[in-house]
């Protein structure tokens, strides 16, 4: 057969991302990996801006996922089935851990879309790690996508002994998708992809400089790869067997308010982790347990500029943050000061351009503002610290439309 000629990566990514492929029950062990090549990798950025990533609310999520699959389905091999019957053999146990595991899952799902890698690689965190932030002690894998240090290292992932970047779920989730699409630009075949995300890519690509691109028959390549390295494709064909069928295994998918999928939240400055989740309305260890990286009970903004958190928890933290700016920057012991958020935070414009504080109202004795082109009710809303339905009652308004001039009533009537 003949062989298929492929670009070369950079050598140190090809020789070091070896992943461990195990059942999430049991101890995850840690790969053998290469040491790496002085030849230079570029760094990947931080995937986030501060703003959740594009996703319809309303969209089911295990819909989106099932959309977004392109490998063969639970009929393709007896080991898929075999797996996906061993992931659901205690069917409350499985509800309660993809229930668990949902938030981080629809996150990952999205970044794997913005890569264009397909939905079934949002479920390899289920066989690494079944999504945990899983600690690695020295010269071992850690976070949920289990990535060595010198793998780490190569990717442009921070870790030090304040930080480490492999449990930074944004980050480390944008560094793997990323990778995973480059394998495919190589491979031309999902499969191979996994056996490299597993392998190794350098091997991969040899074995097939020697044995030449599988067919697509059988579904798990008969190369001569580990067996744990098939079984780790085996294992990721059978959850997503699992998510096209659940009613086949007895289980049911649970439903992810919008309220609970995560956003990255931009921070002005460092603080304890046990601050800002008081600002979120959070306790320590669920902030924490989202943002497992800060390994010191510090947010530090110089490591990791955002905080992952559910949408329904941005708006207290933002305000709060806003709020402790406005009482002029009370600092918390080890923190720096709030700088501003906004340039004209608690101000607003008059009709005649000078710019004062907010308005009053004669009738009422409620601030209002004056709306200028280009502002939203989001915009105001924010600008003021706001609920943007309290914007609304207290306006009167049907809908999220203003226009510039009009006189909007920016806190209760008095």
């Amino acid at each position: 057969m003949n062989t298929r000629r492929l670009r070369p990566l950079p050598m140190a990514l090809s020789m070091l991302l070896a992943a461990c492929a195990t059942t999430p029950a049991t101890k995850l062990p840690s790969p053998t990996v290469q040491a790496p090549t002085p030849e230079p990798v570029r760094n990947i950025a931080h995937p986030v801006t501060g703003v959740a990533l594009p996703v319809d609310d309303d969209a089911n999520i295990w819909d989106q996922l099932r959309g977004s699959f392109a490998m063969a389905d639970c009929d393709a091999d007896p080991g898929i089935k075999l797996w996906a019957r061993r992931y659901t053999q205690n069917p409350q146990r499985f509800e309660d851990q993809i229930a668990a595991a949902a938030p981080r899952l629809a996150y990952v799902q999205q970044i794997a879309a913005k890569h264009n890698v397909p939905g079934e690689f949002a479920l390899l965190p289920w066989i690494e790690s079944q999504y945990r932030p899983l600690f690695g002690g020295k010269n071992l894998p850690a976070g949920m996508w289990q990535i060595m240090p010198a793998t780490a290292n190569a990717m442009g992932i921070r870790v030090n002994q304040n930080f480490d970047g492999r449990l930074d779920v944004p980050a480390a989730t944008d560094a793997i998708m990323s990778l995973l699409s480059r394998y495919h630009d190589d491979l031309g075949d999902w499969r191979l992809v996994d056996y490299a995300f597993n392998a190794g890519e350098f091997g991969m690509r040899r074995m097939i400089d020697q044995h030449g691109v599988p067919p697509a028959e059988p579904v798990i390549p008969r190369m001569p790869v580990k067996p744990v390295t098939r079984e780790h494709l085996v294992k990721l064909l059978a959850i997503a067997c699992v998510i096209r069928d659940p009613a086949r295994f007895n289980v049911s998918l649970p439903t992810l308010p919008s309220e609970q999928r995560l956003v990255a939240v931009n921070i002005g400055n460092s603080m304890p982790i046990a601050h800002a989740a008081n600002h979120a309305g959070m306790s320590p260890d669920e902030l924490k347990d989202l943002n497992a990286g800060f390994r010191n009970g510090m947010v530090d903004s110089n490591a990791s500029p955002y905080l992952l958190m559910p949408s329904n928890r941005v708006q207290q933290f933002q305000s709060a943050l806003l709020a402790d700016n406005n009482s002029g920057g009370q600092s918390v012991p080890g923190t720096t000061t709030l700088p501003p958020l906004s340039a004209a935070l608690g101000a607003a414009t008059d009709d005649d351009g000078d710019t004062t504080s907010a308005g009053r109202s004669k009738a009422t004795g409620g601030k209002t503002h004056t709306v200028k082109s280009g502002e939203s009710l989001w915009t105001i809303a924010k600008r003021y610290a706001v609920d943007i339905k309290q914007l609304q009652q207290w306006n009167h308004l049907q809908g999220a439309g203003v226009k510039p001039g009009q006189v909007l009533k920016i806190s209760a009537p008095g």
